[in-house]
């Protein structure tokens, strides 16, 4: 890309190009051969550029089959100065949201019916006859009485009336409260782990 110069080519292995730049200073690349852009028998194109190949797909060896897809997604540091590099390792981190749900509960009053008994006492007046002698002037004026006489005394009695009200016998008193209790989510979560195989291994395989 932009006529910049990656060096010669000197293998093609694992789906990999091995490119290699300068005598002293060897700048060494193992780029994919998707990269590749066009090739006129002479020249091979790539469509990356210098920054790229640098930061990306710098190296000492072919990469492994299994790490090709890793590669070309992950960021990779790279310092020719110290031969050193630095991948980063991706983890899934579980992020927990709550939200607020609205239910109701529902408090029913319905009748009972029972029976009570009361006692009342109430009064009545009852008619008692009592004989005793005269005291005093017996003499009267009188007549007997030739024919049945009826004689009324009025008498009391108390009657019972019943009747119903309604009263507040009791009061229930509703309060929310709220419980925190713990529950338990369990979630897959997937990481990176860094495999290394020797040179070595790579070629007996």
């Amino acid at each position: 890309m932009n006529g910049e110069d990656f060096g010669e080519v000197h293998d093609v292995s694992n789906g990999y190009v091995f490119v290699q730049k300068g005598i002293i200073n060897k700048e060494k690349f193992f780029i994919p051969q998707d990269k590749v852009e066009s090739y006129d028998g002479d020249v091979l194109r790539f469509n990356i550029s210098h920054d790229e190949a640098l930061s990306t797909y710098q190296g000492e060896s072919f990469p492994n089959s299994s790490s090709s897809s890793q590669m070309e997604s992950t960021p990779v540091s790279y310092s020719s100065e110290s031969e050193e590099m630095t991948v980063p390792i991706i983890e899934e981190r579980l992020e927990v949201n709550k939200r607020v749900e609205e239910n109701h509960a529902t408090i029913t009053k319905e009748p009972v019916t029972e029976t009570k008994t009361v006692e009342v006492s109430v009064t009545h007046e009852e008619v008692s006859i009592e004989t005793r002698k005269p005291t005093g002037d017996t003499s009267t004026s009188q007549e007997a009485i030739t024919s049945r006489q009826e004689i009324e005394i009025p008498l009391k009695k108390e009657e019972v009336e019943v009747s119903k009200t309604p009263y507040v016998k009791e009061e229930v008193v509703i309060k929310k409260k709220p419980v925190t209790e713990t529950r338990e989510f369990t979630e897959e979560i997937r990481s990176e782990q860094v495999n290394t195989e020797s040179i070595s291994d790579n070629n007996k395989t």
